[in-house]
């Protein structure tokens, strides 16, 4: 998910996407993290699958031996192409793993219609875990329990948000990866919105947009960008008048403080 060579990637997706079509989805991204999370534990097995001087049907060989029975066989598919890829760095085999957990997952949540619900519960629980410390402390804990935050988790989330939701953030929370949580909950959702090939803007705005103006909003920056864009909206009582839209690094500022902002740096340059 970080850097992943496009070559290498392309290979594995377009296995990925040979195999998934026929499987359980949920199922499906629920093996491919767990076989991420495998590689992230063992060290030795990953230095072994990722290492570009082993024949790939050796690799193959080894991976089928320890997964066979465990996962299926589109999980096993997919982890083979993975292992049969030449990658970068060897943290990069359980990256495209768990992406392509993530795409499984987003697959499964469009089929039902939930896309949308997805971005947005992901979007609002990265605000209300950014306004709860508490909270915050508790999901990333490292001495605390995996199966004391899947339970935090289900207690705050089941039934509640979309089934695809609660399984992206109890990945995310019980696996970090070396990531905050605010970190894996952007990145996660931007790949979620890929799925339908949309960017993500984050819009802070003083008072809450009417419909009107979200769809208005959006309709400016598709013919903007030249592709569909989901606005996930923060009320910020700190912006005094217009709004901020911000794209990936691409930051549109039309509030007051901003101009103040700007103002301020012309007289300090």
């Amino acid at each position: 998910m970080r850097g992943l060579s496009r070559t290498s990637l392309a290979e594995v997706e377009e296995r990925f996407n040979a195999v998934a079509g026929s499987a359980d989805l949920g199922a499906l991204s629920d093996e491919l993290f767990a076989v991420a999370d495998l590689l992230d534990r063992e060290h030795g097995l990953r230095r072994a699958l990722s290492d570009p001087a082993r024949p790939a049907e050796q690799k193959s060989g080894v991976l089928r031996s320890l997964l066979q029975g465990k996962v299926g066989e589109a999980a096993l598919a997919t982890a083979e192409a993975a292992v049969a890829a030449r990658w970068s760095r060897t943290g990069d085999l359980a990256d495209v793993l768990e992406r392509l957990g993530v795409v499984a997952a987003a697959a499964e949540a469009e089929g039902q219609s939930r896309l949308d619900d997805v971005e947005d519960e992901l979007f609002r629980f990265g605000r209300i875990v950014a306004a709860n410390p508490d909270l915050r402390r508790a999901l990333t804990d490292a001495g605390a329990s995996e199966d004391g935050k899947r339970a935090l988790l289900r207690d705050l989330l089941d039934g509640k948000v979309a089934p695809t939701s609660l399984r992206l953030v109890t990945q995310l929370v019980v696996h970090p990866r070396g990531r905050s949580l605010e970190a894996g909950l952007e990145e996660v959702g931007q790949l979620v919105a890929q799925q339908r090939q949309r960017l993500v803007a984050v819009v802070r705005s003083a008072v809450e947009l009417s419909d009107a103006q979200k769809e208005r909003l959006a309709t400016w920056l598709r013919s903007s960008y030249g592709r569909d864009v989901h606005l996930n909206v923060e009320v910020d009582k700190r912006v005094l008048g217009g709004f901020s839209v911000r794209i990936g690094d691409e930051i549109i500022d039309t509030t007051i403080v901003g101009r103040i902002e700007e103002v301020r740096r012309r007289l300090a340059g």
